[in-house]
């Protein structure tokens, strides 16, 4: 039965003008859960951010983050815009990819994901998390759909990571990525303490055939959304072509039979993913190791204490 099943919506986007992104936010309100009214709570929104220096495709569009923001201001929100880059700050890279200004004379608060709280996740592993990413009475979590050499491909789950703070994210590359199943494990355990969220993933103008940084732009001219981020990924696997079994973290959460993890768990109130096939959507035929070589490493270190010395 349909209300057994869990309710992905797909739009069709034809670009990024932000009044557009909020009619569809609008139209999947009811599918994703949305409250009439948010007055009085906090919504952070977690788009996906590189560093101020990786090219505006690798990162969840400006307009689709303002048009997001218009929707949740519309019914009363404290809206928020948060996230940790693994190099730089957010405020710096959201300047640069025009997130800044695409906000300006909105009522929405840039904040730095700088503050450490200490989580334990299931796998008994200890992990510093953005304080700030927990304190919210919604996240939005705002994916950008891309091929990834070391993952397959990022959609929500993996956009979750970003919930570690800067650096730590470097470090537990080198200390838990003995393998990309163990990685995907640990990504899967941060949904677990996430407060209660959605996820609005940005498919309108995505990356393929290498990524999260260095691939070629391709037009989808999807919004996709949900409340379950194993649905999401599920249903966008799908939507792309491709095959659930190489993504590293679809395996993680189907080996745990997690909800959502199979196509016939979804249902789709909105478009089919048959209306996005054909897209042509490419990922690396092999994957990268997801341990950084030391020297790698070290340089990534030595680039963030650069950046943070010359903001």
């Amino acid at each position: 039965m349909n209300d057994q099943k869990t309710p992905v919506y797909l739009a069709r986007c034809p670009g990024y003008e932000r009044t557009a992104v909020r009619e569809i936010v609008e139209n999947m309100a009811d599918t994703l859960g949305l409250a009439d009214s948010y007055a009085g709570r906090t919504v952070l929104l977690k788009p996906n951010l590189i560093s101020a220096t990786a090219p505006v495709l690798a990162c969840t569009h400006a307009e689709l983050i303002a048009g997001v923001a218009t929707a949740f201001l519309d019914r009363g929100a404290r809206v928020r815009v948060g996230d940790s880059p693994a190099f730089g700050t957010a405020v710096r890279a959201m300047q640069h990819h025009g997130i800044v200004r695409a906000l300006a004379g909105m009522n929405v608060e840039i904040i730095e994901f700088a503050r450490p709280v200490q989580r334990v996740l299931a796998c008994g592993l200890q992990v510093a998390i953005a304080a700030e990413s927990l304190d919210c009475d919604l996240l939005v979590n705002l994916p950008k759909i891309k091929a990834h050499n070391q993952m397959y491909v990022t959609l929500s789950i993996k956009n979750i990571f970003g919930i570690v703070l800067g650096m730590r994210k470097a470090m537990l590359h080198m200390t838990q990525g003995e393998s990309h199943q163990r990685f995907a494990e640990l990504i899967v355990d941060l949904l677990d303490i996430l407060p209660p969220y959605v996820a609005i993933a940005d498919g309108i103008e995505v990356m393929h055939r290498e990524g999260p940084i260095s691939g070629e732009s391709l037009f989808l001219g999807c919004v996709a959304g949900c409340t379950n981020l194993v649905a999401l990924d599920t249903a966008l696997l799908g939507l792309l072509g491709l095959d659930h079994q190489k993504s590293p973290l679809w395996q993680a959460t189907q080996n745990r039979n997690m909800p959502g993890s199979r196509l016939d768990d979804l249902v789709y109130p909105g478009l089919p993913p048959q209306a996005f096939a054909g897209s042509g959507f490419v990922v690396p035929d092999l994957l990268d190791g997801v341990r950084f070589n030391p020297l790698r490493f070290l340089r990534g270190i030595l680039r963030r204490f650069l950046l943070a010395i010359h903001p």
